[in-house]
Order: structure tokens, then C-alpha cells, then sequence
């Protein structure tokens, strides 16, 4: 695909649409959650009501790397309108949702255009700049993606309280409209393939799509619905492993192959696909864990504890700015291995918070870490985008999404395993060191029941003892509790520590100046320049 733009392209109509695309989309991962209680009250279903944010993660999850080779073979303003309708169809239906069943199936139809959106959002910026110039932007864009996740809450919290939840997805339609026509009328000129020339791996979506749902419900329900061992576990994970094996041979021999698998013998793909792998198997899986900290052993109501994330958020959108324009200077190795530094200090900060720390200690360490974060994720995306010329674009920026996502989820599952074990443990060595027998009693029925144990930091008096006895007894759970978040974010921090080393290992390479890199150029890379 030719992918020159025209001098006829509207690069400030485009860049408002992919703005406003991507904060709405963005934002529809935090908004919900704010508003799940008021939509369980209404709509019931609270023994399948996980499966709203599950349906939106396995479908926006499952496009993403099938999206970006087809925007390599039919244009990006095609897949980009598309996903649009999709994510406001989706939008729309799930405001009209009149039981926690349709819901679900609504909230997996808007996933799917969600995640159409996301990964193109970012191809679009690599195709209308040059590179120098998108190392800004992919900063800026990241700092929205960034802002949508702290303002998320609120604005959800906001609809619900003044006018009802349905809002949270009807206020996506008009933006989102909006968007797609936004992206209609800029781009407009694209130069696609011709279709003649278009080979599109159907034996290759075949494969890879029940690969990735298995895989994203085997780790989700895992530990949960079945157990680790259970004979539904080896099946969902086997047939996983066996259709992605499946997936790999077939990518040998297709013509125009979804994941082209060559593209891992290039080093900077290799390497930064690893290192986003990494960062997301140690953060996404760690972070989950701090407002419950903040809420259970520091005692911060629940509305301190949703805007916990609030001040790593605003870090991290600073330092996506910032670390865009050190790219401009730096070798790619140094941004990404400074940042990891950082978020392993941050990390390490962490794991040294107790019963005794206080809510501004929790704070500045997670401005340190969401600046480290921060330099990182941007970072990955141009250095994967710089090595490429933009035939493949959509393949490898979908690519960088799609293993960071799926780190992630596997981080969340490995994270909340290690929580739970350590607590049980934790829990039978408090059973252990008790001499006295109701004391010890007490915590005999209470250390198989890790699930509860939250449940009674937040809600003290549900423990039904003498005032004296209970306030052991709690005080017992929160040094269990804070031990065991402790151990999460030092296994957190192997995986950063991991992190470190891969990113040594990216290798010299750094933005190219567009005198060397011709393919690259777009014809308006001068009016540009003067528009930054």
C-alpha cells in the first residue's frame, strides 16, 4: 500500500478526529467501573457482571493485530470509520441494555471497535508525520491516552449522580460521530492498494482469533470458575497453545501473513515487543492492587481510594511529553532503559509501604513510577514505527499494542495468583504464632477465606468480637495483608528487572533524520515543521 499523502490531506481535521477517538475510546476502560454498582442495581446479574469488562477486553484484545494488517491492505480512514461505527453502535446499544446478559453482548460489540480505533489512532500519527515529528506526537497521544484514564472516573461518577448511567455510553455516540467524520473528509486522499493486489489471510484469522479468546478466558476465569489444574484448564489452555501453533505455520506460508513472523529477526521489533510484554506482565498486574492498600491499610474513604491513580496518571502524561523529546536527542536504548530504571525504583519504593506509611508516601512513589512508565510506552511505539517503512505500519503498531495488552492480562492472572497464595500462607504463619486459643481460633476460620479478608478491613465491624479482640484481629489482617502487597510488587519488580535487560539489548538505534530515511516522507513535512 502506498500510503504518500496528498498535499489535499487536512492533517489538522485528522489529528482532531484521532484526539477525540481516542479519549472517548480510551476512557470507555475506567468509565464503567465507576458506574457498576448503580448498573447492578438496576440490571441485577451480579454473579456474571465481571463479564462486562471481560467481553470489552477479549474482543478489543482479539482485533487488534487482525486490524492492523488489514489497514496495511485497505487503507487506515476504511478500518478507522469502521471501528468507529462499531465502537458507537456498540455504545448505543449498551445504553439501551435492559438486563446484565444484553449489556455484555453490547460491551463486546463496542470492544471491538475499540479496539479497532486504538492501535490505527497510533499508525495514522506514524503516517502523517516524519519521524522527528512523530516522536512529538506519539508523546501527545499518550499523554491523552494518559489524561482519559484519570478524568474517566469522574466524568463516569458525574453522569451517573446527575443524570443515569446510560450516559456513560450515549455520550460516546455524538464524539464518536464525530470523529468518524472528521477522519472521512481528511483523509480522504489516502492511496490504498489497489485490490488486485490484496491477499488477505483467512486461515490465519481462523486460527488466531479462538487462540486469543481461549487464552484471555483462561486467564481470566482461571483460579476463579476452575481451577489451575482442573481438566477445563488443560483444555482451554491446550487448545490455545495447539491453534497458535497452528497459527505459526500457517504464517510461513501465507502471502500476506497477519503477524508477518519475520519481522521478529529485526532486533528493535524483537526487543521493544518483549520490553512492552514485560512492562505489562509487572505493572498492570501491580497497580490493580494500591487503591485497595490505600483503602484497607491506610483507611482512605472509597472515593480517595478511585482517585489514587490520579497523580502516577498526570506523571506518566508528563513524561510521555517529555520522553517524546528526548528521542529527538537520545538513542532509543537510553529513554527506554532510564525509564525501566526509574519504574524499577518506583517498584521497589512500593514494596516498602506498611500498615504505618502514609497516603503522601504512597503518592510520591507512584509519581515515580508513572514517570518511568511514561518515558517507556511512547518510546516503544516510535521505535518500532521508525524501523518500518509504512506498507507495514499498521502490522507492527498493532503488534506493539497487542503484546503489551496481552502482558497485561497475563500480569493481572500471575499478580493476583501470587496475592492470593501469599495471604493464605501469611495468614496460617499469623494462625501459628498465636497462644491464644480464641484468638487462634478465629484466625483458623479465617485463613482459607482470602476473599473475605478484604471485605473486613473495609468493613470492620462485620467481625462480631470484643472491641479489644477485634482490633488484634484486624490490625493481624492488614500486617498480612500489606506483607502480601509487599511480595506483589517485588515480583512486580522481576519482571521490570527483566525489563532492564531487554532494553540494553535494543541496540544504538534512534530517530533518523528523513534526508536518510526517504521512505518515510510525506510531502507536507515542511508545513508541518512550521505547524510545531
Amino acid at each position: 500500500m502506498n500510503n504518500d499523502l496528498t498535499p489535499s490531506i487536512n492533517r489538522n481535521m485528522v489529528l482532531l478526529g484521532l484526539i477525540i477517538g481516542m479519549f472517548f475510546s480510551a476512557m470507555e476502560q475506567t468509565v464503567v467501573g465507576t458506574a457498576m454498582p448503580t448498573i447492578i442495581g438496576e440490571l441485577n446479574g451480579f454473579s456474571i457482571f465481571a463479564w462486562v469488562t471481560t467481553a470489552y477486553l477479549i474482543t478489543s484484545t482479539t482485533i487488534i493485530p487482525i486490524v492492523g494488517k488489514l489497514s496495511d491492505l485497505y487503507g487506515r480512514r476504511l478500518l478507522y470509520l469502521i471501528g468507529t461505527v462499531i465502537f458507537v453502535i456498540g455504545s448505543a446499544l449498551c445504553a439501551t441494555a435492559s438486563s446484565m446478559e444484553e449489556l455484555i453482548i453490547y460491551r463486546g460489540l463496542q470492544g471491538l471497535g475499540g479496539g479497532m480505533i486504538m492501535p490505527l489512532s497510533q499508525t495514522i500519527i506514524g503516517d502523517i508525520f516524519t519521524a522527528e515529528q512523530r516522536a512529538k506526537w506519539q508523546g501527545v497521544f499518550g499523554a491523552i491516552f494518559g489524561l482519559s484514564s484519570v478524568i474517566g472516573p469522574f466524568i463516569g461518577g458525574f453522569l451517573v449522580d446527575t443524570i443515569s448511567w446510560h450516559w456513560i455510553f450515549l455520550i460516546n455516540v455524538p464524539f464518536g460521530l464525530l470523529s468518524a467524520i472528521l477522519i472521512f473528509i481528511g483523509m480522504k486522499h489516502e492511496m490504498v492498494r489497489p485490490k488486485n493486489e490484496v491477499h488477505i489471510d483467512y486461515w490465519g484469522i481462523i486460527t488466531l482469533i479462538p487462540a486469543i479468546v481461549l487464552l484471555l478466558l483462561g486467564l481470566t476465569f482461571g483460579g476463579d470458575k476452575f481451577e489451575w489444574r482442573s481438566l477445563e484448564s488443560v483444555l482451554i489452555f491446550g487448545s490455545s497453545i495447539l491453534l497458535m501453533i497452528i497459527f505459526g505455520f500457517v504464517e510461513r506460508k501465507a502471502k500476506e501473513p497477519v503477524l508477518d513472523l519475520t519481522l521478529f529477526k529485526n532486533r528493535v521489533f524483537a526487543t521493544t515487543n518483549a520490553l512492552g510484554f514485560l512492562l505489562g506482565l509487572g505493572m498492570f498486574g501491580a497497580i490493580m492492587f494500591v487503591p485497595m492498600f490505600m483503602q484497607g491499610i491506610l483507611g482512605v474513604t472509597p472515593t480517595q481510594a478511585g482517585s489514587t491513580m490520579t497523580p502516577m496518571m498526570i506523571s506518566l502524561i508528563l513524561a510521555s511529553i517529555v520522553g517524546g523529546r528526548l528521542l529527538l536527542k537520545l538513542p532509543y536504548r537510553t529513554v527506554l532503559t532510564a525509564g525501566m530504571l526509574i519504574t524499577a525504583l518506583g517498584f521497589y519504593l512500593m514494596s516498602t509501604m506498611g500498615v504505618e506509611s502514609k497516603e503522601i508516601t504512597a503518592y510520591a512513589y507512584m509519581v515515580i513510577m508513572g514517570f518511568g512508565m511514561g518515558l517507556v510506552m511512547p518510546t516503544l511505539m516510535i521505535a518500532i514505527q521508525n524501523e518500518f517503512p509504512k506498507t507495514k505500519l499498521g502490522a507492527v503498531t498493532s503488534a506493539s499494542t497487542f503484546f503489551r495488552s496481552i502482558g497485561g492480562t497475563i500480569g493481572i492472572t500471575v499478580l493476583n495468583v501470587v496475592m492470593n497464595h501469599s495471604l493464605e500462607t501469611n495468614m496460617k504463619d499469623v494462625v501459628k504464632e498465636q497462644s491464644n486459643p480464641m484468638l487462634q481460633g478465629v484466625f483458623q476460620k479465617l485463613a482459607d477465606k482470602t476473599d473475605a479478608l478484604f471485605s473486613l478491613l473495609i468493613h470492620p465491624d462485620m467481625l462480631k468480637l470484643p472491641g479489644s479482640i477485634k482490633d488484634t484481629v484486624i490490625h493481624s489482617i492488614q500486617t498480612a495483608w500489606s506483607s502480601s502487597f509487599t511480595t506483589v510488587f517485588m515480583t512486580g519488580l522481576i519482571f521490570i528487572g527483566a525489563g532492564i535487560v531487554v532494553a540494553l539489548s535494543v541496540g544504538s538505534g534512534r530517530i533518523k533524520n528523513e534526508s536518510t530515511q526517504q521512505e518515510t516522507t510525506v510531502p507536507l513535512a515542511d508545513q508541518a515543521a512550521g505547524e510545531l
